[in-house]
């Protein structure tokens, strides 16, 4: 069974493929070994994404670990996942339609047992290396960007450069509304935010406040569905470009798996799955 169906990771190898930068000349003497193919390449990195295995783990005749990872930098110089992030949220806009009214943003702490740049003592963890993931999504839970730091961050300071990200969507909507939880709730945060044009609607401190009563939940689905790939889970990554790249490919599964699904009611077209993803 493959790590992704066919029919979300078929798409995304098209874009890849016309975003990959073109391979270096041949060695003059010819005496080089053959270059390993990018799509070779490309499905490995897909089954590390999935499986949270080690390169090493995942290497087999076809492809070494080294190769995985020197190809991997090699894209990440290049551009590559931000790009295909740029382009696959312009599509989902462009067919289904970004609900930018209504903004989330929450935290999620996962393990990083190698530590790395943006690896700090987790709260809730026993004081083990951790990743605090802010993410911020729109109305139905549709990943706009997300940012890594130390797990011992606060939720709040994040905030800012958690919205930033959403740079690549401008012009954003005149009134937007941003759902955060308790852990927000400050005068400086609200200051901010004002300062944004946003309005803020934060679960106050010291009152009970029901995920379900409120319009945040869906930045909580969104964790889950990225929880999924377990290369974001426990995090061996030591680089902050690398994390961000394996954050930007997380995105891309889940934004184009929703986009066929929504599609699959709307629309028609030669290749369609036979049944809702």
């Amino acid at each position: 069974m493959p790590a992704i169906p066919s029919c979300i990771i078929e798409p995304i190898w098209d874009q890849v493929a016309a975003l990959l930068p073109p391979p270096s000349v041949d060695h003059p003497l010819g005496c080089h070994r053959p270059r390993i193919p990018d799509r070779v390449v490309f499905d490995k990195l897909v089954q590390v994404l999935v499986f949270g295995c080690a390169y090493w783990r995942i290497a087999d005749a076809t492809c070494s670990a080294t190769t995985l990872r020197r190809r991997r930098d090699a894209w990440i110089d290049a551009g590559v996942m931000s790009q295909l992030s740029t382009l696959v949220l312009a599509a989902y806009d462009r067919m289904i339609g970004l609900e930018l009214a209504d903004l989330a943003v929450d935290g999620c702490i996962t393990k990083a047992p190698c530590g790395g740049e943006v690896a700090g003592r987790s709260p809730v963890d026993r004081g083990k290396q951790g990743i605090k993931r802010s993410t911020v999504v729109e109305a139905q839970g549709i990943p706009l960007g997300a940012i890594a730091a130390p797990a011992n961050r606060h939720d709040s300071p994040l905030l800012e450069p958690t919205l930033d990200t959403l740079a690549a969507l401008e012009p954003l909507p005149a009134a937007m509304t941003i759902h955060l939880d308790r852990g927000y709730d400050s005068g400086v945060t609200r200051e901010h935010l004002g300062a944004r044009g946003l309005v803020a609607a934060i679960s106050p401190k010291g009152k009970p406040a029901p995920l379900a009563a409120t319009q945040r939940w869906v930045v909580e689905r969104t964790n889950a569905w990225t929880n999924a790939h377990k290369k974001l889970v426990w995090c061996t990554e030591r680089r902050a470009r690398v994390v961000a790249f394996w954050l930007a490919f997380s995105a891309v599964v889940i934004i184009v798996g929703r986009l066929l699904r929504q599609a699959w009611t709307r629309y028609r077209w030669e290749g369609r799955p036979p049944r809702k993803p």
